[in-house]
């Protein structure tokens, strides 16, 4: 450096000099450049199979993992679509019979209302805090409804609006992406179409702008009639991105009293926003004080954000009720996605997680949503211990409803009738994650050194078991929340498994085949426009 200053500020440098100079900061820098490479190649190679995104980040290092799934994008080859059917899905789901509750058809024509609340996880349903009751609305709910405790997410990147494409598709997100933007252009199969053909009128509610996540194009290939958004709700009393769960189901109440005027039934898609993260109400939606240990904390924000959101569904139960529209509607509420990510709870977070839970906090915990469904005068108050998950709320409507899915191809089943679920994951769990009837498995590399965890451990020991009389409460735990098979290649190992109620291997590939027809399937659908 100071020969170079020397140069600079007394004798002129020669050219000669300069471009010698140039080209050794060149070769330097190449050799830097191979080096890097060289380096990202080490970390990268040895974990390009791996099936956790997590684990391939973890080892590949940032920088190394954004090159790796630029890189890697490339979809595997798409099924050809005349090779995709319903039979062909059902010998991979391979589904029994359950014991008959004689429902199919039971709510035809009645006006469907289905419920999709922020962020909430089926813990919060019976949770009391120090004698305070969190949900005491949604807990009345349940006491009078088909209430599945065993149900779970199935959300990627585009979390709320994911929700929205499952339960109105019964198909499973993309590989990549957020469904709204990877499908939006496609004609999809869906619910609002399914409905509109049996005669009802279709609509979603949504406070936020209708393009953020694309769902302007969404809600135009999913064929809802009609969209109301941030124009019809506004911007006052705003919550989180919009306008709260008070004015929501306000507003929304008068439109349907409106749709019920028209003498068609109605199918009904509300989207709740105000328990969003971060959690962080105005003081004058704070119904609730929790004790000291709860104050600022992940954990304690999230109570109190969806004791606001339960008194606000009490109030449109009472709205439906008053305006005469409860008794000629089949109510369908489920979560969206996970509140309290396992990754993003600090020490003392946890402690409280395991104060709720009375153990550990796991991922089966993480993805457990509830799902509960009411048709006022048809059915039954009872819990349903079934394995469920969003893809499936589909066709449990059209039995419901009597909507026939002769010509609609879909993946979930409907809970009342089919049992032996399998249900694939992926972004909030490593892809080729799945839940039979009896446990969740997550793949690390693959299926061999993965972590199976049992259902049997999942809920809280406090959890409430209303409406069955003739089942016994059952508050099992075992030592270990989950167990690793390594090197599962070995018949006795894949056994024991399977005799454990474990995910085999069998059942791990199914679901890995299932999302590839899901995806082969979508992406080969004409657009929208063009389909019309």
């Amino acid at each position: 450096m100071l020969i170079r200053r020397r140069m600079k500020f007394g004798k002129p440098e020669h050219p000669a000099e300069k471009l010698v100079e140039r080209k050794t900061r060149r070769r330097i820098a190449s050799v830097i450049l191979v080096m890097s490479l060289v380096i990202g190649m080490l970390n990268i190679y040895p974990n390009r199979a791996s099936m956790s995104e997590i684990t391939q980040a973890e080892q590949m290092g940032i920088l190394g993992y954004e090159a790796f799934t630029i890189l890697a994008d490339r979809p595997d080859q798409p099924v050809p679509i005349n090779q995709i059917t319903q039979d062909r899905i059902e010998q991979l789901k391979q589904t029994t019979d359950l014991p008959a509750i004689n429902l199919s058809g039971a709510a035809q024509g009645r006006n469907v209302i289905m419920l999709q609340l922020e962020s909430f996880q089926n813990f919060l349903i019976g949770l009391q805090v120090d004698g305070q009751e969190i949900t005491p609305h949604l807990n009345q709910l349940v006491r009078d409804s088909m209430y599945f405790p065993n149900f779970y997410q199935q959300v990627g990147q585009g979390n709320t609006s994911d929700a929205e494409f499952v339960v109105n598709t019964s198909f499973y997100i993309p590989p990549n992406g957020a469904a709204a933007t990877v499908y939006a252009d496609k004609a999809l199969p869906s619910l609002p179409k399914l409905m509109s053909a049996s005669g009802y009128q279709t609509a979603t509610f949504h406070t936020n702008d209708v393009r953020f996540w694309n769902r302007d194009q969404l809600y135009q290939a999913l064929g809802f009639d009609n969209y109301y958004d941030i124009k019809t709700f506004g911007t006052n009393d705003t919550i989180a991105f919009s306008a709260s769960d008070d004015v929501l189901y306000d507003k929304t109440l008068d439109q349907l009293e409106a749709m019920q005027s028209t003498g068609s039934p109605y199918y009904a898609h509300i989207i709740s926003m105000s328990a969003h993260h971060p959690y962080h109400l105005p003081d004058s939606k704070i119904g609730i004080t929790l004790p000291a240990r709860y104050q600022d904390t992940l954990p304690g924000d999230y109570l109190i954000s969806q004791h606001y959101a339960d008194q606000a569904v009490g109030e449109f139960i009472n709205g439906l009720k008053e305006r005469g529209l409860w008794d000629h509607s089949l109510l369908v509420v489920y979560g969206d996605h996970l509140g309290l990510p396992i990754y993003s709870l600090d020490p003392e977070d946890e402690v409280l997680m395991e104060e709720i839970y009375g153990r550990a906090y796991t991922s089966v915990d993480m993805i457990n949503i509830p799902l509960i469904v009411n048709a006022p005068g048809i059915t039954p108050a009872m819990q349903l211990k079934q394995l469920g998950g969003q893809v499936d709320i589909l066709p449990t409507i059209a039995g419901l409803t009597g909507v026939s899915l002769q010509d609609q191809l879909h993946f979930g089943q409907d809970l009342l009738r089919e049992g032996g679920n399998l249900l694939p994951e992926r972004y909030y769990l490593p892809s080729g994650s799945v839940l039979n009837d009896t446990s969740l498995f997550v793949p690390a590399t693959g299926y061999g050194d993965g972590v199976h965890y049992s259902l049997a451990n999942a809920g809280r020991h406090d959890a409430p078991q209303w409406n069955i009389p003739s089942e016994e409460a059952s508050h099992h735990r075992t030592d270990e929340a989950s167990t690793t098979l390594s090197g599962s290649s070995s018949s006795n190992e894949l056994s024991s498994a399977s005799s454990a109620g474990y995910v085999t291997k069998d059942q791990y590939d199914r679901a890995l085949q299932l999302m590839h027809l899901s995806n082969s399937y979508l992406i080969q659908l004409p657009e929208h426009h063009a389909a019309q």
